[in-house]
């Protein structure tokens, strides 16, 4: 298998990969993430994801890159991270009884060939008519404070849902895995053969 660079910081993004069983080294990108005048959430995860894999391209020129990025979107509006356990509170209380989506960008680029693959897988979360008292006690349990969307689907957060719509559990982690698999397929890099 060609090598195998994961353009990301995010421990979770790494434990996810890691599921595939397959070598990979993880490598910081260097990418503006402020969105453009009036990007929809689903063109800014795709560039974003996109100019992630391509930033590491001159450090690994024959390698496939792995880009992935995220947006939470709550009544039509991108919901980034919280950062403070107030804002966990706020983000979760405007969440509670409706829909948020998530975006997730996915792009694998091959540096020696110059071929890009992008994707956007969209994740819908469905969530309970949560009260204060729920809130405020998961927030100060999971502090999910670099998470957007405020939870962690993978820990305490599954309590704060009625169900949830989606073709890949893991992008809703941050990596698409299922859609990757695929990617890495087209470029002769089966993970299922590694």
């Amino acid at each position: 298998m060609q090598n195998l660079v994961l353009a990301s910081t995010s421990p979770y993004r790494r434990a996810l990969l890691e599921k595939l069983g397959v070598p990979f080294e993880c490598a910081a990108p260097v990418t503006d993430e402020t969105p453009q005048p009036a990007e929809s959430p689903r063109h800014l995860v795709l560039r974003l994801a996109q100019e992630k894999a391509q930033s590491l391209a001159s450090r690994y020129p024959n390698h496939l890159i792995i880009g992935s990025d995220q947006v939470c979107v709550l009544d039509g509006e991108i919901t980034g991270k919280p950062h403070t356990e107030e804002n966990a509170r706020l983000q979760l209380m405007k969440a509670r009884g409706t829909i948020v989506t998530f975006y997730t960008g996915l792009a694998l680029y091959n540096s020696a060939t110059g071929h890009l693959q992008t994707e956007c897988e969209p994740f819908d979360v469905h969530f309970r008519h949560l009260s204060e008292q729920e809130i405020e006690d998961y927030v100060r349990r999971e502090r999910p404070l670099n998470c957007a969307g405020s939870f962690k689907s993978e820990g305490l957060g599954i309590a704060l849902f009625e169900k949830l719509d989606g073709r890949d559990p893991n992008a809703l982690i941050g990596l698409p895995l299922i859609a990757l698999c695929q990617m890495l397929r087209r470029e002769d890099a089966n993970p299922l053969m590694a």
